[in-house]
């Protein structure tokens, strides 16, 4: 029996991750709306959102064991920055137009789940990014995602 492949695996590898990342943040940096969120990024940043994006999606661990993250710490990231729906936006279609001109897999169910899971993490970044604390536990698992399972805001049994 063949199993489907994760996104990870359509998409590439982690080379495609990193490209994709790369190309973005040199965008986002020139960026009028977004440059000025990112100007002071770590050196690490890129590498370590394409390895959680990677991760997220199916790939190797290498946010968990080699950068050493997790959610919670992901999610700590965003603390306080204050982020508003015009910088979410433009966060996602500056990633989609980066992954149109790497041309990054554009078959219809593969950029469905991609889009989707863009939404989702800009949506829960935007919230968390108005907090002052974290709300997460440092032992949370890290997300997950496919080819169309969506978490939602419901508790199960209500």
């Amino acid at each position: 029996m063949k199993t489907n492949p994760t996104l990870y695996q359509w998409a590439g590898d982690i080379q495609t991750f990193e490209i994709l990342f790369e190309s973005f943040y040199y965008q986002v940096l020139k960026d009028n709306l977004l440059g000025g969120v990112f100007k002071d990024m770590s050196s690490q940043h890129i590498k370590h959102v394409a390895h959680f994006v990677a991760q997220v999606f199916g790939g190797p661990s290498l946010y968990t064991s080699e950068d050493r993250g997790s959610h919670a710490i992901m999610i700590g990231h965003h603390i306080g920055k204050m982020l508003n729906e015009e910088q979410r936006q433009r966060w996602v279609q500056l990633l989609l137009l980066t992954a149109d001109e790497l041309a990054l897999k554009s078959d219809p169910e593969f950029r469905s789940a991609f889009v989707g899971y863009l939404e989702w993490g800009t949506r829960i970044a935007v919230i968390n990014s108005q907090l002052v604390n974290n709300p997460m536990a440092s032992e949370e698992p890290m997300p997950t995602w496919g080819w169309g399972e969506t978490g939602g805001p419901f508790v199960q049994g209500n």
